[in-house]
C-alpha cells in the first residue's frame, strides 16, 4: 500500500477519534472507569494466553510472572494514554516491567502473540465492561494504540538483538584469546558453552587475512552465517589483520574434513593464504590448532607456493623459521627424532643426499654404498615421515628438521 494511502487512512482514522471526543469532566469519568477496569482486564488476558499457546503452560512461575506484569502495565499504560494523548507516553516502557532476559526468554513471535492476545481481549473486555456510551471511543482507541505497540515490540527486539550481538561477539573474542595464550580454563569454558559451544567436541582454528573493507560489511558475521549454513558451529575474532575462526561439527572431526570446510568457508576470507591447524579434542585442547593456524597465516607469504587453504604442518618450515617453537618442535619430533629411532643409516642417508645436490650416484659414494641402497632408504624416509627428500619442498623442511635436530642436541650436550 503507497505510503500516502497509509497516511491518508491514519489521518481519517484520527479524525474520526477526535470528533468522538468528549468534554473534559466525560473524558474523565471515562478514564476512572477504565483504570478501575484494568485488573479485571489483565485476568482476562492471562488467561487468554495460557489457554491459546502451549508455551505459556511451559514457562517457568516466574517467567509467567514477567508476561502478567507486562500485560498490566500495557493495559494502565493504554489508559494513561488514552487520559492524554498528547501526553506522549513511550510504549517502549512497557516492556521494562520485566528483565532484560525476558527477550532472550520469548521469541518474537511469541511477544507478537502477547500483544496481539492483549488487545483482542482489551477490545472484548470493553464490549464487557465498559458502558455503552464509553465503548466507541474506546475501540477507536485502542485501535491506534496497538500500533503504537507494535513499534515498540519491534524497536525492544532490535535492541535486543544488536545488544546480544556485541555481547556474543565480545565473549567469543576473550573464550579465543584464552585459547590462543592456552589459558582455557573452566571459567573460558562456561563463557563459550552460553553461546551454545558443545562441550568436547572436535575443535579447529582456521585463520587467514580479513577481506578488504569494501568487499564484506561485517566479515565476522559473514562468516559465522556462512559456517552455521554449512551445519558448523563457529565462533569468530579479528585478530590484527588476521580473521580467526574456531569451529567444531560431524563436518570437522579429523584433518582432512576441517581442510574441506575451510575450503568451503574460503570467499570469507581476503585473497590470501588460508591456515587450518590441526583437530583437537575439544576447546579446551585447541591451543596447538590455534597456535598453528594463526602462526602460520602470520607467515603463509612467505611461502609463495603455497596453496590458497593450506593445511597448517605444511607451512612448519616458515613457521619455525618465524620463531614459532611448536613448528620447530614439530619438525624436530616428526623428522629428525622419528628418523634416528628407526636407524638403519636413515638420518645419515638423508643428509648425505641433501648434501649431495639430491643426486643418488652422489650420495652413495659419499656413504660407500650401492645407488640402489640409497633408493631403498629414501623410500623409507618417505614411508617414515611422509616427506619425500627427492621433492624440492620436502628436501627444503627435511634440510631444516636435521637442522633444528642437531643444534638440539648441541644444546643437550652443553
Amino acid at each position: 500500500m503507497p505510503a500516502n494511502t497509509v497516511d491518508t487512512i491514519t489521518a481519517t482514522v484520527t479524525n474520526s477519534v477526535r470528533a468522538l471526543l468528549p468534554g473534559q469532566r466525560t473524558r474523565g469519568a471515562m478514564v476512572a472507569r477504565l483504570h478501575a477496569a484494568t485488573g479485571a482486564m489483565t485476568t482476562a488476558a492471562v488467561k487468554a494466553l495460557e489457554e491459546s499457546y502451549p508455551w505459556y503452560s511451559q514457562l517457568s512461575a516466574e517467567e509467567r510472572s514477567w508476561i502478567t506484569l507486562v500485560t498490566k502495565a500495557g493495559i494502565e499504560a493504554f489508559a494513561q494514554w488514552f487520559a492524554d494523548e498528547e501526553s506522549g507516553v513511550d510504549p517502549i516502557q512497557i516492556f521494562n516491567a520485566a528483565p532484560r532476559a525476558m527477550t532472550r526468554r520469548l521469541t518474537l513471535r511469541q511477544t507478537v502473540d502477547l500483544v496481539r492476545t492483549t488487545i483482542d481481549v482489551v477490545e472484548e473486555q470493553i464490549e464487557l465492561l465498559m458502558p455503552r456510551p464509553d465503548r466507541p471511543l474506546l475501540t477507536a482507541s485502542i485501535t491506534r494504540y496497538s500500533r503504537e505497540v507494535a513499534f515498540a515490540v519491534a524497536e525492544v527486539y532490535a535492541r535486543a538483538a544488536e545488544s546480544r550481538g556485541a555481547w556474543e561477539e565480545q565473549v567469543e573474542a576473550i573464550v579465543i584469546d584464552a585459547v590462543m595464550r592456552n589459558a582455557a580454563d573452566e571459567s573460558a569454558i562456561s563463557r563459550a558453552s552460553t553461546l551454545g559451544w558443545p562441550t568436547g567436541a572436535p575443535t579447529v582454528f582456521i585463520a587467514g587475512f580479513a577481506p578488504p573493507p569494501d568487499t564484506v560489511a561485517v566479515p565476522l558475521d559473514d562468516l559465522r552465517a556462512e559456517a552455521k549454513r554449512l551445519g558448523l558451529t563457529a565462533m569468530c575474532a579479528s585478530v590484527g589483520r588476521h580473521l580467526v575462526a574456531v569451529l567444531c561439527g560431524p563436518s570437522v572431526i579429523d584433518d582432512n574434513l576441517a581442510l574441506a570446510a575451510a575450503t568451503k568457508l574460503q570467499h570469507c576470507f581476503g585473497p590470501q593464504t588460508i591456515v587450518v591447524g590441526s583437530v583437537s579434542a575439544g576447546l579446551a585442547d585447541a591451543c596447538a590448532s590455534a597456535d598453528e593456524a594463526v602462526s602460520g597465516a602470520v607467515c603463509s607469504a612467505a611461502w609463495t607456493q603455497a596453496p590458497r587453504v593450506c593445511p597448517a604442518h605444511a607451512l612448519l618450515p616458515e613457521r619455525a623459521l618465524a620463531g614459532n617453537a611448536l613448528a620447530r618442535r614439530q619438525l624436530v619430533a616428526l623428522i629428525y627424532q622419528t628418523l634416528n629411532d628407526a636407524g638403519g643409516d636413515l638420518l645419515e642417508t638423508c643428509a648425505g643426499f641433501l648434501d649431495s645436490g639430491a643426486s643418488i650416484e652422489a650420495s652413495a659414494r659419499v656413504l660407500y654404498v650401492h645407488p640402489n641402497t640409497i633408493r631403498y632408504r629414501l623410500k623409507r624416509i618417505f614411508d617414515i615421515t611422509g616427506y619425500l627428500p627427492s621433492d624440492p619442498r620436502d628436501a627444503y623442511t627435511l634440510r631444516l628438521a636435521l637442522t633444528f635436530g642437531r643444534l638440539d642436541a648441541l644444546q643437550r650436550e652443553s
